[in-house]
């Protein structure tokens, strides 16, 4: 039988007898019974009077006690039947149980519940490694190490559980942190090959200025509505086997939708960084943001809240989760339709910090998804320039950065020194990004006018330098130059980059009157540029290894190692370019040799 919201009592069944229903007896019971839910209500907190309301009126057919299962795979089925078995052995140890029971269920037994995304996840049909483990009346500590006690407490309840020697281990790891709150005991250890943490039920209080809630112990309800999206609130209860709604989270993965458990600002003004989580789900899952929460979105008072509360590093982690999750395209398409992208790419530090115009921006992530998905055919833009999970990340925040390339750069540093790109300063700033990859973005901004100059010398060459584009070792050398300035800045990252800055700008001037082009025309030369680079063999040359190192050649020439080895290396690299299957270096040094005085070796 479903049980739905706030309905904490009921009724005495209905009587035939109407004199019945008039007998002192009965008014005294129905009197007594409203004065419960009166007294109920009277100690509800508002804020969970508000979201009953609300999810009532979005979902008023929908139950908190469903008759919804879940099936279990072998190793989640015997991870069940140990939780469930240990909650027995606590219950049974009454005396121990109460002096580690805590918060308001103190009166209950230990009722053990698997929340969040597991659930989600299983009721989408998704396997899910990770499970959280939310229990109604004990820290996640203090279960875990009754959880250790249980198991060494008879060896007939490890060989009952397949307990095995690493799982042993495991548990035996579990110590108190007597520097943590006592409500933010969380544990994780590993079980069977999962992810397991145990965390109690939780309520939090937040306070205007606060980055931190106020957090205690909770109610199942209370807990489910602090959670970021109803899809998220869902509940496994061990006992019953059955999903617990406290949100109307069934009824929105039903319709594929991300909504906030209580009202959308108060939601994001207690939490900003729940604006880019929504955006991830939704993304992830396929699933819609509701209309109402998209509407306060990008209101100033969330972004300012977004600015003052969540460190950089934290809207970090939800970008880069973003961007590398299944659909980083609908991801940066909320960013842009909910106005959030210079509360992302920016610094703030900088009041002055430049905002640039992203009317062409979409352009390029549309691009990027278009070649990483129905144009990626071997041999095609994308498989060239994208070769590997952590390049496909890299190219996305590279699209997502694409508004600041026509941007002008920042004066020279102090000693003459140039100023990290706007670009790199963004990614670094505003979301942290790690040296790895502002040194891509870094290089990708320095390197896109030469990159374009070596794309027209190929596809569109001037009159007179035709036969430059065959002139291997030019290009080798400059491939190896965008590769090497920084170390390993990834060149083909670098060709992205500035396609994806060169469609902006040639399809956006379109769009004015000033030359009529196309995407597929602007990536039609860069195919062919690639094409050319392919046919030249020169995808690897940063790879390419010297056949003579500085020592060799220096003996070779017989004089002494000194500056002039740099460029005479480079000469050998460019000999060895032009003449890719010989082995013997003679050739090379005696090219040196040749230019010895324009070399400086003496």
């Amino acid at each position: 039988m479903k049980r739905k919201l706030g309905e904490f009592s009921s009724p005495p069944p209905p009587s035939d007898n109407k004199l019945e229903q008039q007998t002192p007896a009965y008014l005294e019971a129905q009197a007594s019974n409203s004065a419960k839910r009166q007294a109920i209500r009277a100690t509800t907190p508002p804020t969970i009077i508000a979201a009953r309301t609300r999810r009532q009126t979005v979902m008023a057919d929908s139950a908190v006690f469903t008759d919804q299962s879940i099936p279990l795979n072998a190793v989640e089925a015997q991870l069940k039947g140990l939780l469930v078995d240990v909650a027995e052995y606590i219950n049974k140890t009454q005396e121990v149980a109460e002096s580690e029971k805590e918060g308001k269920n103190v009166n209950e037994p230990v009722i053990l519940r698997w929340a969040g995304g597991w659930v989600r996840d299983k009721l989408l049909g998704t396997e899910s490694h990770d499970i959280d483990v939310a229990i109604n009346n004990m820290t996640g500590e203090a279960f875990a190490l009754r959880l250790r006690d249980y198991c060494d407490a008879d060896p007939s309840h490890r060989e009952r559980h397949s307990i095995g020697p690493a799982d042993v281990g495991n548990l035996h790891k579990i110590a108190r942190n007597p520097d943590k709150s006592k409500h933010l005991e969380t544990t994780t250890i590993k079980l069977f090959g999962l992810d397991v943490d145990f965390v109690n039920l939780r309520k939090e209080t937040y306070t205007e200025d606060s980055r931190n809630p106020q957090v205690e112990f909770g109610t199942a309800e209370e807990d489910a509505l602090r959670r970021d999206a109803t899809v998220n609130a869902l509940f496994y209860n061990l006992h019953t086997g059955k999903v617990e709604d406290f949100t109307g989270g069934m009824k929105d993965m039903e319709r594929k939708l991300i909504r906030t458990p209580l009202e959308p600002l108060q939601t994001f003004m207690d939490d900003p960084l729940r604006v880019l989580r929504l955006i991830r789900f939704a993304s992830r899952l396929g699933f819609t943001i509701d209309e109402e929460a998209k509407a306060v979105m990008g209101d100033e008072r969330v972004l300012e809240a977004l600015k003052l509360k969540i460190s950089r590093e934290r809207i970090g982690v939800e970008l880069e989760k973003m961007l590398k999750g299944p659909d980083p395209l609908s991801s940066l398409k909320y960013i842009n339709d909910l106005s959030l992208y210079h509360t992302i790419f920016t610094d703030f530090a900088r009041p002055d910090f430049p905002r640039p115009d992203l009317s062409s921006w979409p352009i390029a992530y549309k691009t990027l998804h278009s070649l990483s998905t129905t144009l990626a055919t071997p041999g095609s833009i994308y498989s060239l320039l994208v070769t590997s999970p952590e390049s496909a990340y890299f190219a996305w925040n590279l699209a997502a950065l694409v508004p600041f390339a026509p941007l002008p750069d920042d004066p020279p540093l102090k000693g003459g020194k140039p100023a990290p790109p706007l670009a790199t300063q963004a990614a670094r700033e505003g979301y942290r990004a790690p040296n790895k990859l502002t040194d891509v973005i870094t290089a990708s901004h320095r390197h896109r006018s030469a990159i374009l100059a070596t794309r027209d010398l190929i596809v569109r060459p001037a009159a007179g330098d035709e036969s430059k584009k065959m002139e291997r070792d030019r290009l080798g050398m400059a491939i190896r130059e965008w590769d090497s300035r920084p170390a390993n800045a990834n060149w083909r990252l670098q060709v992205l980059y500035a396609v994806l800055v060169d469609i902006c700008e040639r399809t956006a001037a379109a769009a004015v009157g000033e030359k009529k082009e196309t995407v597929e025309g602007v990536l039609k030369e860069w195919q062919a540029f690639l094409d050319h680079l392919v046919e030249m063999d020169l995808m690897d040359a940063p790879s390419v290894k010297r056949i003579i190192d500085g020592k060799q050649l220096a003996a070779a020439l017989g004089v002494r190692p000194g500056r002039w080895m740099g460029q005479a290396l480079e000469v050998v690299m460019a000999w060895q370019l032009r003449n890719p299957t010989v082995d013997d270096p003679k050739g090379a040094v005696e090219e040196v040799r040749k230019r010895k005085e324009e070399l400086g070796i003496n």
